[in-house]
């Protein structure tokens, strides 16, 4: 309805005689603009037509989502070998989700002042053959929160892209990591396999100069020979294994790790720190919920004033927004929209569960290799102790050179697999510090 009809109220709530100005309605729009903020005297405060929710606008500042994110520090030990292959593959990061927080960023702080009036152009058709332009200003006066909920959802938008790169940077930390200790596991191993296949050759270097003398069978030859086979077999492929992963490792870096050998042990047994998987999910249900509300205020009817200013003068006026039709199912779609928060909850809670109960299996797992380790320290002891009895026995002449390397082969298996413990007990630790985000500072965010 036009504005020239809007009367204001004197005390009693009697109306004046004056309607009001056109000019005044641009004193209105500007004073909701200046003045509208809960409290301070503005027209529109006086009116209670203050700029829908102007004076509550969160701030990427007060996220205590990202204050926690960039809290955290790295499990890993300064000037370890893991320290600096995370900061080769960190500096070779193409950086696409940091590219995303800063898009949510500068979407955050657009919203942000979506209180504001807005301003531009308006064209009409005046008549047939003519167009009026003018600047149309707009302000929003009621809007049941979708303006508010527009922040914060623009806000939780920051935080998700927020746990997003810390996501990414530590599952790309992990998997460099990854890379150089499965790079270590193999040239240890390799170390025993090519310790084994020397011995192995020396055995069937013997036997072959017994079975020239006739002293032995080729049967016994071709045994010792197929186990130096399959010996020399393990050395290849622990070798192909160590040049694929540092190949790997090498295309994701920066830096070369040239001279960088062992592994770290990390602290992050019985940490606390929240995963990331659940940091997500408690972000993402704060985003949920703010498009409900803004989907709820949608439904509802909102009132925006606007003054369009053209040639022929100021034509004000008030816009009646919402989609203001109601069906058989809009008591439903309310109560679909009010549930929003409600599973929220539930599904942060699901969330919370599984990243605990993945971080404890792998705590038990670790608890199991490092069980297993201690055993078969224990176990390879023992068996070099026989190993070194069937050498002397062989040597008194009541072994014979099958049954030593039979012994030896079973000695230098069970070798290999036990260094491999330890490095299976490190790929544990490291996803676990990946989970809860502890391999990146947060500073680096």
């Amino acid at each position: 309805m036009p504005m020239d009809h809007i009367t204001r109220s004197g005390a009693g709530g009697k109306p004046l005689a004056r309607p009001l100005a056109p000019l005044a309605l641009v004193a209105l729009l500007l004073a909701g603009c200046v003045g509208g903020g809960a409290g301070d005297g503005g027209i529109a405060s006086r009116m209670n037509l203050r700029p829908a929710d102007a004076a509550t606008k969160p701030t990427e500042g007060g996220s205590a989502l990202i204050a926690d994110l960039q809290a955290r520090r790295s499990v890993l030990p300064l000037g370890g070998a893991y320290a600096k292959v995370a900061e080769g593959v960190l500096e070779a990061d193409a950086g696409a989700a940091a590219a995303e927080l800063r898009i949510a960023r500068l979407r955050s702080q657009a919203r942000s002042k979506n209180w504001l009036p807005k301003l531009g152009p308006a064209v009409t058709l005046t008549s047939l053959n003519g167009l009026a332009a003018g600047i149309l200003l707009e302000q929003a006066l009621f809007d049941h929160g979708r303006r508010k909920a527009e922040r914060a959802y623009a806000a939780a938008d920051v935080e998700v892209a927020a746990v997003t790169l810390s996501s990414d940077i530590n599952q790309r930390v992990y998997e460099g990591l990854s890379h150089y200790v499965n790079a270590e596991r193999a040239r240890t191993q390799g170390a025993v396999s090519a310790r084994a296949s020397e011995r192995l050759a020396g055995f069937a270097d013997v036997m072959r100069q017994r079975v020239e003398g006739g002293i032995s069978d080729r049967s016994e030859q071709q045994v010792i020979n197929q186990k130096l086979s399959e010996m020399q077999a393990t050395r290849s492929a622990d070798h192909e294994a160590e040049t694929s992963a540092l190949a790997e490792l090498a295309a994701m870096s920066a830096t070369g790790i040239d001279g960088l050998h062992g592994i770290d042990r990390l602290d992050v047994i019985g940490n606390t720190t929240e995963p990331l998987s659940l940091v997500m999910a408690r972000g993402d249900g704060v985003r949920s919920v703010a498009e409900a509300k803004i989907a709820r205020a949608g439904m509802m009817p909102s009132l925006t004033a606007s003054a369009d200013l053209t040639s022929d003068g100021l034509d004000p006026g008030l816009r009646l927004g919402g989609s203001g039709l109601l069906g058989m199912g809009t008591q439903e779609e309310f109560a679909a929209l009010n549930a929003t928060t409600d599973m929220v909850d539930r599904r942060t809670a699901e969330a919370g569960e599984t990243a605990e109960r993945r971080i404890v299996a792998l705590e038990r797992r670790i608890a199991q290799l490092e069980s297993q380790n201690a055993k078969g320290a224990s176990v390879l002891a023992q068996t070099e102790a026989n190993l070194e009895l069937f050498v002397e026995q062989y040597k008194l002449g009541r072994r014979t050179l099958l049954e030593l390397v039979g012994q030896y082969d079973s000695y230098a298996r069970l070798e290999r697999d036990q260094a491999g413990l330890r490095f299976d007990i490190a790929l544990l630790e490291l996803e676990i510090a990946r989970d809860r985000g502890l391999l990146v500072d947060g500073a680096r965010m």
